[in-house]
């Protein structure tokens, strides 16, 4: 088995592509150790020091390095062989079918009109295209009266440099173009 690295415009975030499917059930994210317990996978990665959090994405890992730990050249070859072995060994994704950290919320029938053109946007257009930088990005609500639509980043995309260019230049702009109800994009945690 082949697995392909890429960097990521996260300077603190290498993407794995382990050239089959991840999270089939939809991305998955553990910002620490507790939570990993979810997943023998990102349990595994978690014991690489240095590995401040984990993102499947449904066709690669993303793992972001904690700013004051090891360099990538110290962890790299650790999380290699530590994907290698799980995925090698066919074991699941997840115990017991857990999904801590689901994907994307679905269209709730009680999503407003707006509500749910801007769910169908985000999934058409955004979370594809970060989801090649190693990323996802959230629906979190939308406030009608202001105008604003709250955004979660997850994978490369938490913490990143360039995140919140991505949402001003890019998102804002693209939801402003096609949803005229939105007056401006901020991100929550």
């Amino acid at each position: 088995m082949f697995i392909q690295t890429e960097p990521t415009p996260n300077p603190n975030v290498l993407k794995f592509l382990p050239g089959r499917a991840v999270a089939v059930d939809g991305p998955l994210e553990y910002r620490d150790i507790e939570a990993a317990t979810a997943s023998p996978l990102a349990e595994a990665l978690f014991e690489v020091e240095g590995v401040a959090s984990v993102f499947f994405g449904t066709d690669h890992v993303s793992v972001t390095r904690a700013a004051d730990g090891p360099d990538w050249t110290a962890m790299k070859a650790p999380l290699l062989a530590a994907l290698m072995d799980h995925f090698v060994s066919g074991a699941p994704l997840t115990r017991d079918s857990a999904r801590t950290g689901a994907g994307a919320e679905g269209h709730a029938e009680d999503d407003s009109e707006i509500v749910a053109e801007i769910k169908a946007l985000l999934d058409s257009r955004v979370r594809p295209a970060v989801a090649q930088d190693g990323g996802d990005i959230l629906f979190d609500r939308f406030d009608e009266a202001e105008g604003v639509l709250y955004l979660r980043m997850r994978g490369a995309c938490a913490g990143c440099p360039s995140s919140s260019a991505t949402l001003k230049a890019g998102v804002e702009q693209m939801m402003r173009h096609y949803v005229p109800e939105v007056q401006r994009v901020e991100q929550t945690l």
